[in-house]
């Protein structure tokens, strides 16, 4: 569900023209509170998912569920710009980070996750944030790290012929950090080529 992406065109016609128009003026003040209407809109559609998520979950039966401590500011923070030796401004990828950054914020997590603690409480269920410092990093049945960087999405053990996905890997190790199973890990040392 993405009620601002699929309301974007709609909102932006709107907008554009509210700021062709004079301050103060009575056409300006009606496309405003047009753009309001559709702001408004975008607001309860989101709130609406996110409730119904949040019961389908609580409808599942489990009385426990674990989710990763985000730190949304620095997710959608914006990449540094980078300058050669001329001064000349080097691409850094902010046109697609910008994209991933308006998604990010457009799924409203805090607002998921407050409205998944009301309907869990209500249900007699208990929602807990947990902080994920190395559950995408460690192979969760082996405890050694494997997915050292970003790039490796999937890992196959040879030894016991089984393909494993990151992120459900990291979803075991966070349910493993949440039962307190999951011990004290520390950031691999530079020496031993992980990064």
């Amino acid at each position: 569900m993405k009620p601002l992406r699929t309301n974007q065109e709609k909102l932006a016609k709107v907008s554009q023209r509210k700021n062709k128009r004079k301050h103060g003026s009575k056409a300006r003040r009606k496309l405003a509170k047009r753009e309001s209407k559709i702001h408004q809109k975008i607001a309860r559609s989101r709130k609406d998912f996110q409730y119904k998520t949040a019961y389908k979950l609580i409808k599942t039966g489990k009385k426990v569920f674990f989710h990763e401590k985000l730190n949304l500011t620095g997710l959608t923070r914006r990449i540094r710009a980078k300058q050669d030796e001329d001064g000349k401004y080097l691409p850094n990828g902010q046109l697609s980070k910008s994209g991933l950054n308006k998604s990010w914020l457009d799924a409203a997590f805090n607002q998921f996750f407050n409205i998944l603690g009301q309907v869990a409480e209500k249900a007699n269920a208990r929602v807990i944030e947990c902080k994920p410092n190395y559950t995408s990093q460690l192979l969760s049945y082996r405890d050694e790290i494997v997915f050292t960087d970003c790039s490796i999405r999937e890992y196959f053990d040879e030894e016991l012929q089984l393909k494993i996905d990151r992120d459900i890997n990291a979803a075991i190790n966070l349910k493993r950090v949440g039962l307190d199973l999951f011990g004290d890990y520390k950031p691999p040392s530079k020496q031993s080529g992980y990064s």
